[in-house]
């Protein structure tokens, strides 16, 4: 068992921990297999296995059965499940459609529900229940109160709450305005602008994911992985001194790695050439801005021309243009991720005199 644990706890290391979380949603997006009734089962038998036999580690069952965590936990299997329900729907759609029928909810020929009773009485029945589970939970799980806030004592780790800790991983990796205020701001320009920049009739109000496969990877891409994964890092991974633990390995104050990290001016200028940084701070981050500029210009134009064609015949220029920098912009989070744990690269462009790092 000991070997099973190091080989997790290893695997767990968030710079190889990403990369799997991607492949495997990449590949189960390919394998309709996965989305069925069997599937399901067989993912939700492994993952409630893997619980049970690791609730059997103490430094494990701390960790998952704090207060705190015990809803995201929670959040883990539902997340799940409605993401294997709704890509169900939209598989098992598709292999309607390819035998000659109509999808599941075009064959409904009476779709009106009356507000009462029906609406009204299965409110009434959640409500009760959802309030009972409440008055359990509220008894038997013991709300984690601490003494009032104390500006000298920081517990350690200090967190936010886990609807905040997606933010406050970004936080690592970017300056507190971006992180805080720019990319929560894209985010939502993005969700508004994305009925206007959807050119793809089809899909719409039936599931299916052969019709709408860029969207629907793309949204489970950021949501999924950008959102969901990034709040169970900062829930179960994140120990003190806001350094990464394995699940199974012991969160131990004492342990200090030091911060190796370094800009990429830093790289080039004293790495490569071997000189000192420029004393201007355009000369010094020119290579940085360069590769900015390439980022979000080169790319579009290389992808309109080879794996979005399509799209970008169909959106026209503008549209295609806004579309790829939203894109582009959210996949920037993991490449800067991936960058600051495997090469220990902290700012592509750092110019602390205006507060502009990125």
């Amino acid at each position: 068992m000991d070997f099973v644990k190091n080989i997790i706890n290893v695997l767990s290391a968030p710079e190889i921990l990403l990369p799997i979380a991607i492949v495997i949603l990449l590949i189960s997006l390919r394998k309709p297999g996965f989305w069925t009734r069997t599937g399901g089962l067989i993912a939700l038998a492994l993952v409630v296995g893997f619980m049970g036999v690791s609730l059997l580690d103490p430094n494990f069952r701390i960790i998952v059965t704090k207060p705190d965590n015990v809803p995201i936990v929670g959040l883990i299997f539902l997340v799940g499940f409605f993401t294997w329900l709704a890509l169900h729907q939209a598989f098992e759609n598709d292999r309607r459609v390819a035998e000659g029928l109509l999808p599941k909810e075009k064959e409904t020929t009476n779709d009106k529900v009356w507000v009462w009773p029906d609406l009204v009485y299965t409110e009434l029945l959640c409500m009760v229940i959802f309030s009972a589970v409440m008055i359990v939970w509220s008894v038997y799980l013991k709300a984690p109160l601490e003494e009032p806030a104390n500006p000298s004592l920081a517990p350690n780790p200090s967190k936010a709450p886990w609807y905040f800790l997606g933010l406050q991983e970004m936080l690592v990796y970017y300056d507190p305005w971006i992180a805080g205020v720019f990319l929560p701001s894209l985010i939502i320009v993005g969700l508004m602008a994305t009925p206007f920049l959807d050119v793809n009739p089809k899909g719409n109000g039936y599931f299916t994911f052969k019709e709408r496969k860029y969207e629907i990877t793309v949204f489970l891409f950021g949501f999924v992985i950008l959102w969901i994964l990034l709040i169970i890092l900062g829930t179960f991974l994140r120990g003190p001194n806001w350094n990464f633990f394995g699940p199974y390995q012991y969160w131990d104050v004492h342990k200090l790695l030091p911060l190796n990290n370094v800009n990429l001016s830093e790289v080039i200028f004293v790495k490569w050439l071997g000189v000192g940084l420029p004393s201007h701070w355009f000369l010094r981050e020119l290579p940085g801005m360069i590769v900015v500029l390439l980022y979000f210009l080169v790319t579009p134009l290389l992808f309109a021309k080879t794996f979005f064609k399509k799209f970008f015949l169909s959106m026209g220029a503008v549209r295609f243009q806004i579309m790829m920098f939203l894109l582009l912009c959210m996949f920037s989070l993991p490449i800067k991720m991936l960058l600051r744990w495997l090469i220990n690269l902290k700012y592509i462009v750092a110019i602390p005199e205006f507060f502009f790092n990125i």
